[in-house]
């Protein structure tokens, strides 16, 4: 095993850039419509159920892997006895390089608004919908569309702030960036809270996310719950692996990972009641959505009613802001840490390049959303092949499969494979006592990989993206 790995500085640090890891977009702009959807209260018992019973699991296995092998994503499982898993190894690398070039971009997007509320919000309520299109290159009025250099060029900038911490190393960039991001984030989140639970008529969302509206559970809303959980938690994707080979032997992970997914959830919930109680009192129930066209054209409205809205809107996005950085900067460290071990490069030239490359491809996420047909191939058991835009087929590809893949492939390897005696043993380094073995072992043989196979399952065989 290598002997002068890098190490997180502290345990401090490194609870902080994994919840920041896991604290995504999806968190905030997509968790509250579920929740609204799913009953509220109803909703959030689900999800909180869930998360330990799935998610804790599933990210204790990855963290343990990482820490025993000492090693990257890929040569992880050849390291602690079983070449033959390099495979999942391989998906998640893939996944971490596919997702890092959208998400990118779509942190660019949120720079871009961040920019536009505090210079000019007027303009973003004057047409919500006319300006998200304009940004992504379409002319509503005029019926043309143009390259989005001005979007193109945020993404850049994104791309470059990203690459910069990572050039700066594990304790000296990614540690170091999110002990002031993550408590930047968390004070936000909290200002908004406070403003959207005092707006006159947010009482009954807030009343609504509060109570079980047992009409609204049916199957789907469990699916929903459990496909939520998962895809929160950075799962499958090279992170965590990589994340826990920097952690030293005398962290409990055990401990550890309860702080992380604990923090990932309260900004998942915080948001809820941040979001819901805003629309209520602003637009409306009938204005709740979710996903990146609820964040960029409908909250405009809420923005534009509320009192000091852009100023508001200027920290909402400032939130994704943070969020975005957080988790690309976690995507990007396990494509580079692989590459710097597998091929001996050093990490400034590989960041650049790999950053580079990255988003250049981006660039047509973003374009095929309106500016350009560019197409993608997809299959479904539901639809055949069909031919989405190239956006759509890249988060397709990577939220139908490959994601689910490489978590179930981390299942079965410490389930069943590297055992959870093993995996145990990991946690237990440094004498510290793990009390819940037989809970554990029975959750990541059983539990964990079923639930991830029902989400592969429903994605290829109805067509649907539960993330």
């Amino acid at each position: 095993m290598e002997n002068n790995r890098a190490q997180w500085g502290s345990k401090l640090g490194f609870i902080l850039a994994a919840a920041g890891s896991a604290v995504g977009l999806g968190n905030i702009w997509k968790f509250p419509g579920k929740a609204f959807e799913g009953g509220g209260g109803a909703f959030l018992l689900m999800y909180l159920l869930i998360v330990p019973l799935i998610g804790m699991p599933c990210m204790m296995s990855e963290l343990a892997i990482g820490r025993a092998a000492q090693s990257n994503v890929v040569d992880s499982f050849g390291r602690l006895g079983h070449k033959g898993y390099a495979w999942t190894g391989w998906v998640g690398w893939a996944v971490a390089f596919i997702i890092t070039c959208y998400y990118s971009h779509v942190g660019g997007w949120v720079l871009r608004y961040t920019v536009s509320y505090a210079m000019e919000s007027g303009k973003v309520y004057a047409d919500p919908l006319g300006y998200f299109y304009n940004m992504l290159g379409y002319d509503a009025a005029a019926g043309s569309t143009f390259i989005p250099w001005p979007v193109l060029i945020f993404a850049a900038l994104f791309m470059a702030v990203c690459c910069f911490i990572i050039i700066k190393g594990v304790e000296g960039g990614i540690e170091r960036f999110n002990k002031i991001g993550m408590p930047a984030l968390f004070v936000i989140l909290v200002v908004l809270l406070i403003r959207a639970a005092t707006l006159p008529g947010a009482a009954p969302g807030l009343k609504y996310m509060l109570s079980i509206d047992a009409s609204k559970v049916t199957p789907q809303t469990f699916l929903i719950a459990l496909s939520q959980a998962f895809y929160s938690l950075s799962l499958g994707m090279a992170i965590m692996i990589t994340y826990g080979s920097y952690l030293p032997k005398t962290e409990n992970i055990a401990r550890n990972t309860f702080m992380v997914c604990t923090m990932d959830t309260l900004v998942a919930v915080i948001a809820g009641f941040m979001v819901i109680p805003a629309v209520f009192a602003t637009l409306g129930p009938e204005g709740v959505g979710k996903g990146g066209g609820f964040a960029f054209v409908s909250l405009a409205g809420v923005f534009q009613q509320m009192p000091g809205g852009a100023f508001f809107g200027f920290l909402f996005y400032l939130l994704l802001l943070f969020a975005a950085l957080t988790s690309t900067i976690s995507l990007i460290e396990g494509i580079v840490a692989f590459l710097i071990e597998r091929k001996g490069w050093k990490r400034t030239p590989t960041t650049i390049a790999v950053g580079l490359i990255m988003f250049l491809i981006g660039c047509l996420y973003t374009c095929s959303q309106a500016a350009l047909p560019i197409k993608g191939i997809w299959f479904d058991f539901k639809n055949g092949i069909t031919y989405p835009a190239f956006c759509d087929a890249m988060e397709f590809l990577t939220d139908r499969i490959m994601i689910p893949v490489c978590a179930l492939g981390c299942c079965l390897f410490a389930g069943w494979s590297w055992t959870p005696e093993n995996v145990c043993k990991e946690i237990e380094q440094g004498g510290i006592r793990f009390g819940l073995v037989k809970l554990y072992s029975f959750l990541i043989k059983f539990v964990a990989p079923a639930a991830i196979i029902v989400i592969l399952a429903v994605s290829l065989f109805t067509g649907t993206t539960l993330s």
